[in-house]
């Protein structure tokens, strides 16, 4: 099976080095939460974020957000074609089931994601939805065992996307970026097979996501 892997992305609960601050501070208490089950939003805790390790990777759940809502309405993850999984900046991973609806208002996700973090699972009738496990990229691909491993980046090769599409097969891992800017780590760029980029100029992840689907499900899967 095909596989979307959204690595290094920027979703994780307040750290405990930013509880104090007075904007987390204010936000838990209007919400009746404690920071450590609130994520980290740069739109709500932008001052508290000053100067802390990875800033500009770090605080964007919207942006897990959009890539899901984009990847999971593809006929290819309908038709069961298609596996996704979330790592995480701090080496923990969701696994999506393929039963999944997943809100398309961005605060009932931040609700269901906030619950995640708490209680690990989200399932339905025994059924997981959602499942939270603490797992490093490398981890995953031991676990996904594909046959290459396409990272995208600016970085990359220059290519376009159905050249790219041509050498996908079906046990291929597609690797997409969760973060705002900046690139990967070497610990995640080590276990790519190859790096791409499909435009001269940055492109939002869920674009990316987007069009590399789109070629697959008209040369492979259709």
């Amino acid at each position: 099976m095909l596989t979307l892997v959204i690595a290094e992305s920027s979703l994780e609960t307040i750290p405990s080095e930013l509880q104090n601050h007075p904007s987390v501070v204010s936000y838990c208490r209007k919400n009746k939460k404690t920071y450590s089950e609130v994520l980290l939003d740069n739109s709500w805790h932008f001052a508290a974020m000053k100067g802390i390790k990875n800033e500009i990777k770090r605080g964007r759940p919207d942006i897990i957000h959009l890539i899901l809502l984009a990847t999971c309405s593809t006929p290819l993850f309908q038709k069961n074609k298609l596996s996704i999984f979330v790592h995480t900046l701090n080496d923990k991973v969701i696994s999506i089931s393929d039963n999944i609806r997943l809100p398309k208002s961005y605060h009932r996700f931040q609700g269901l994601v906030e619950k995640l973090f708490k209680e690990k699972k989200i399932e339905t009738d025994g059924t997981a939805l959602l499942e939270l496990n603490e797992m490093t990229f490398e981890e995953l691909l031991s676990k996904i065992q594909p046959d290459q491993v396409i990272g995208f980046s600016t970085e990359g090769k220059k290519s376009n996307c159905e050249d790219i599409s041509q050498i996908i097969t079906k046990n291929s891992c597609i690797v997409i970026g969760g973060f705002q800017k900046g690139h990967f780590n070497q610990k995640t760029s080590k276990q790519f097979s190859e790096l791409r980029s499909i435009y001269p100029d940055s492109l939002e992840s869920h674009v990316v996501a987007s069009r590399i689907l789109y070629e697959c499900e008209k040369t492979i899967f259709i």
